[in-house]
């Protein structure tokens, strides 16, 4: 662990409380590799939160100082870090940039006010840089395109702006450019400034110089294009723009920032994080220009109530992140939505009915903490040592009853059942996998009666890759994935008949009860038929009683009473529905849930001193059995609609390799300057696709699912299904 974590650091200096209108959050994304961990350090060095600038590649960053992060070389968790600049506080989280992690980058959106999405020079748009635009637009975040690595060889600044432009559209506007991208890069001309700004080696403190007269012409033909852009927002700013086709560089700032807050523009930069340079002016651009938290759109409690981020409003605190530190336990992260939070403020848990005092208030630089007195509304910073706090909660002060649930996950691509490779040690895992999604809600753990299985559901395999290393380094427990079985239903295609006679005699009172009843496909709407015929007979139905039951694993059961004559007992009803629901939760064909039936008792026997309860449970149980095999049974497997964004290049390597899985292709679209592929897949076909995918692709592609509906298998698949369960039933 780094040397600047927690329980090494003794400091006690208490930070300035900063205003509402002092504040400003943004997070940090962009897809895996495009520096944003370089640029957390090199921001945090040029406030002066850090002394020297740590590498990734030393583990000695500010972000990424969690084990698993130096393990796999890539960021795990996102990292809440702030610098106070320029008499302002921006408060910034540095995501993964892994759509594997994507719960961390999501959960930092809606926490912040606005997204800086770096790009890699030589690498332009790739499919993280869509997914996280994707998240901005959903949550209506303003957004600024960062340009890093200019000094990568394969860099062209012209193509890149081209390939923004072409995507995005003419909301892209570049503020800066460089004058030569490569191993050569050290100047960028800034045309809101109208400046040029070079640095020497190691970067740091620019040189500001005029425009050279050589890239004058360009740099003036930018800035028109930016004045315009930033008079766009703004009727007055419009105006003068009209008159004068000129704005004052503050008019130009008031311009941009309405066109960022309007998601009417993306502004451009160019930095390069490990030299250090560009960072300071970005740094001034994000305290002058970007909006503060008290310009951004209102966020609403779960009554549907507009919450203000007023200092002078009720307290109420939502905790948006949980970290698992060694040697401090839970660190809580939270987001002051309203009033003003101090160190002894007894609070109320609003999703729990507990109280919490909040003894200590930190504000962070990744590991390193500084202790604050009181935090405002809009603030961000995190306390330890809560009894009673988990992820998603809100406290509240007195005479405030406000709840927060405006973060919605994306639903999980990639399942495994879990285990315990030392059994004894189950309850342990269970208790590590609670703590792990108390980090990241993106994990789903789901302990399956119908599978027998603890299942893991996560974003991809490095997802489950990184939490088994957590469980075997971290917690000392050994663990195996295995393929999580099908949850697959059971059903009938058409009606059929049985009677079953249970008859038990061993001295004294015995057991007898007889069930004769009709089994049919149940379809929503449908009525039940008054005449049955089957063979040579004709069955009259006249139902005295009809229940529906919506079953737990999903479809219906409707169970109707049609015995006349007395011949059986209503008494006896429940037990021969217990019976049925027995044989439901077994389905005869393959052990699984059958679903999605009519059940007709229209009649039977009894007698009067040897029937009972169980009797005619038995008798209901093996009626149903026998008649659903004759039902024309059928096999259903889950079906998802699957969303493929694909490079162009690659459609028809994903196209061909959906189709292998029984996919059945629904539609092609194009959608920022990739392909958008939606299907139709069964699940069985798809547990290892995020793998498949990203061989196919080279990691370009990013898939999402969704469940649809049940359909039936195959009949090839029924045949092999029926015969794997008939072997474990000979093994048994």
């Amino acid at each position: 662990m780094p040397e600047n974590c927690i329980y090494k650091q003794k400091t006690i200096t208490f930070m300035k409380t900063y205003k509402t209108n002092e504040i400003k959050n943004i997070a940090l994304l962009g897809n895996d590799g495009a520096g944003k961990t370089t640029l957390t350090e090199a921001m945090l060095y040029e406030a002066g939160i850090i002394k020297r600038r740590g590498r990734v590649s030393q583990h000695t960053t500010v972000s990424d100082y969690f084990p698993v992060e130096h393990e796999y070389g890539y960021s795990v968790f996102s990292t809440v870090c702030h610098v106070e600049w320029n008499g302002k506080k921006i408060n910034f989280i540095d995501c993964p940039g892994s759509d594997d992690f994507a719960g961390a980058a999501i959960t930092a959106l809606n926490v912040t006010d606005t997204a800086i999405i770096l790009l890699k020079g030589a690498a332009g748009v790739e499919v993280g840089t869509q997914n996280h635009f994707r998240y901005t637009e959903k949550l209506g975040k303003p957004v600024i395109f960062l340009v890093n690595q200019l000094d990568d060889e394969n860099c062209d600044f012209d193509q890149l702006l081209e390939q923004l432009t072409g995507i995005y559209g003419p909301k892209v506007v570049p503020i800066q450019y460089p004058l030569e991208t490569g191993p050569n890069f050290n100047s960028l001309i800034d045309v809101l400034l109208m400046k040029k700004y070079s640095w020497g080696p190691d970067g740091g403190a620019p040189t500001i110089e005029d425009i050279p007269a050589d890239q004058m012409d360009k740099a003036m033909e930018m800035h028109k294009a930016l004045v315009e852009a930033a008079a766009e927002h703004d009727e007055t700013l419009m105006e003068k723009f009209f008159e004068s086709e000129s704005l004052t560089e503050d008019e130009m700032r008031e311009g941009i920032r309405k066109g960022l807050i309007s998601r009417g523009m993306f502004p451009v930069f160019c930095v390069d994080a490990v030299k250090d340079m560009g960072v300071r002016r970005l740094m001034e651009f994000l305290g002058n220009v970007v909006p503060f938290v008290d310009e951004m759109p209102k966020v609403f409690n779960t009554r549907g109530e507009e919450v203000a981020p007023n200092a002078a409003g009720p307290t109420s605190l939502f905790f948006f992140k949980t970290a698992m530190e060694p040697h401090i336990g839970e660190v809580q992260y939270f987001k002051v939505m309203s009033g003003t939070v101090k160190e002894g403020d007894d609070l109320t848990n609003a999703d729990r009915g507990s109280k919490e005092r909040i003894a200590q208030m930190f504000v962070c630089a990744g590991a390193t903490r500084i202790k604050v007195e009181e935090l405002v509304a809009g603030d961000i910073g995190c306390s330890v040592k809560l009894k009673d706090v988990k992820t998603g909660n809100t406290l509240n002060g007195k005479d405030c009853d406000n709840r927060f649930s405006f973060i919605k996950y994306p639903n999980s691509k990639y399942s495994r059942a879990i285990r315990a490779v030392n059994e004894s040690e189950t309850e342990k895992m269970m208790n590590a996998l609670q703590k792990m999604r108390e980090e990241d809600p993106t994990w789903q753990i789901e302990q399956s009666k119908e599978l027998r299985q603890i299942l893991v559901h996560g974003q991809g395999e490095f997802h489950l890759r990184t939490l088994k290393w957590r469980m075997e380094n971290n917690e000392k427990i050994q663990i195996a994935f295995d393929e999580p079985k099908i949850p697959y239903r059971e059903t009938i295609t058409k009606a059929a008949r049985a009677d079953y006679r249970h008859k038990k005699q061993s001295g004294g009172a015995g057991q007898f009860g007889e069930v004769h009843l009709i089994v049919e496909p149940y379809v929503e709407g449908t009525p039940t038929q008054e005449v049955y015929r089957f063979g040579n007979q004709e069955f009259r139905i006249n139902a005295k009683s009809e229940e529906t039951i919506d079953l737990e694993w999903g479809g219906k059961l409707v169970f109707i009473n049609s015995v006349v004559g007395g011949a059986i007992d209503a008494r006896f009803m429940p037990a021969i529905l217990k019976g049925v629901m027995q044989r439901m939760e077994q389905g005869p064909l393959t052990g699984c849930y059958a679903r999605d039936v009519r059940v007709i008792v229209y009649d039977g026997k009894m007698h009067p001193v040897d029937s009972n309860e169980l009797s005619f449970m038995l008798a209901g149980r093996q009626a149903f059995a026998q008649a659903f095999k004759e039902a024309g049974p059928k096999i259903l497997e889950p079906i998802y609609d699957v969303e493929v964004l694909v490079p162009s290049d690659k459609m028809g390597d994903v196209m061909s390799d959906l189709q292998g899985r029984r996919a059945m292709i629904m539609g092609m679209s194009s959608e920022s300057g990739y392909e958008k592929l939606t299907a139709k897949a069964p699940l069985k076909e798809m547990a290892s696709y995020s793998t498949a995918l990203s061989s196919l692709t080279g990691g370009r592609a990013s898939f999402n699912t969704k469940f649809a509906s049940y359909e039936l298998v195959p009949a090839d698949v029924q045949q092999k299904l029926v015969a794997e369960y008939q072997a474990t039933l000979k093994e048994d």
